[in-house]
């Protein structure tokens, strides 16, 4: 952003202003006129109320990268649930990977009732170990929608292949991008012609605007909406298996006006800090939480380690429930 003040302006009085608004200004200096530039991690100040400010002439706003995700509702209907801004709280919940029918539909029944609003699973299992579970496939997909519809939860799983995008779209009311695919634009575009809400999660190592910008692929081929899931970027503390970024968090949030969801459970890697880090999360305008449970986590083919109990979802539903 760049304001150019009029000749008579007093620039020293013009940047305090600015300062004081929450803006980081460079000064410009030429022979004509001077001009203030606005760093990009300024707060957002209406153009308006900057044009106000005596001495201003104009103010020159860089074009939206993302126009299709500007005009995106701020509140996503995905099946008969809301996420957004005028939503209650979503509650995602569910194993990291489908392990069995009977195990799927246990967890799912035990959820439901918490207020849990979307059952999540792993049909097919990004490993950084080839030789790890990966998932029971196309018939985990069947095992998780049984058990969704029988205990009125929506369905999120992850696609990882475009072959498999109809098999997928066939049974969630989200499609997750996981964070290894969030810069696999073919995968993009092809998820995004299954013409279903696109579950975004965040590159390990990507920045706001590249997690923005994959967003605008899905929404330009065809999705109709875009949830943002914060699911922890790579970090230099080996203590916690990610860094949670809330400030990005706030930033989808309350400027972009984004629907924004964070995962505590990858983000951190350990079940003790599950609880607290959903709580803050949501303190920072999240709209929801997805959190790995399972009720027999020592028996859990992956992640068992983070999985949370079914009491500890308990507790975060209520919170989510509660919170102003």
């Amino acid at each position: 952003m760049i304001i150019t003040l009029k000749p008579n302006a007093d620039p020293k009085r013009v940047k305090r202003e600015l300062v004081e608004l929450g803006l980081w200004v460079d000064e410009m200096f030429d022979a004509d006129q001077v001009q203030f530039e606005i760093g990009v991690h300024s707060r957002a100040v209406p153009t308006e109320t900057l044009r106000a400010i005596e001495g201003v002439a104009t103010v020159a706003t860089p074009k939206s990268s993302h126009p299709l995700l500007d005009a995106q509702p701020r509140t996503i209907e995905v099946g008969a649930h809301k996420v957004g801004v005028d939503a209650p709280r979503t509650v995602i919940a569910g194993p990291c990977s489908v392990e069995s029918e009977d195990s799927v539909r246990r967890i799912a029944g035990q959820l439901a009732p918490l207020g849990v609003s979307f059952l999540r699973g792993g049909a097919f299992k990004p490993r950084t170990s080839p030789y790890a579970f990966r998932g029971h496939g196309e018939q985990a997909l069947r095992w998780l929608a049984r058990a969704a519809k029988e205990h009125g939860l929506g369905l999120i799983t992850e696609l990882m292949s475009e072959r498999m995008r109809d098999e997928v779209a066939e049974f969630a009311d989200l499609i997750q991008i996981g964070s290894r695919n969030m810069h696999n634009y073919a995968l993009l575009e092809h998820a995004a012609g299954a013409k279903k809400p696109i579950f975004l999660k965040r590159g390990m190592s990507a920045t706001v605007e590249e997690w923005l910008a994959s967003a605008e692929y899905c929404l330009m081929h065809g999705a109709p909406s875009v949830v943002f899931c914060e699911r922890g970027i790579r970090s230099f503390d080996p203590n916690t298996r990610n860094l949670v970024d809330l400030g990005a968090v706030a930033l989808v949030a309350h400027v972009h006006g984004q629907p924004v969801i964070v995962d505590p459970s990858h983000g951190t890697g350990r079940k003790d800090l599950v609880e607290p880090l959903a709580r803050a999360a949501m303190a920072a305008g999240a709209h929801g939480v997805m959190v790995e449970t399972h009720d027999r986590p020592s028996e859990a083919l992956s992640d068992g380690p983070q999985a949370v109990s079914i009491e500890t979802i308990a507790a975060i539903a209520a919170y989510a429930k509660d919170a102003p």
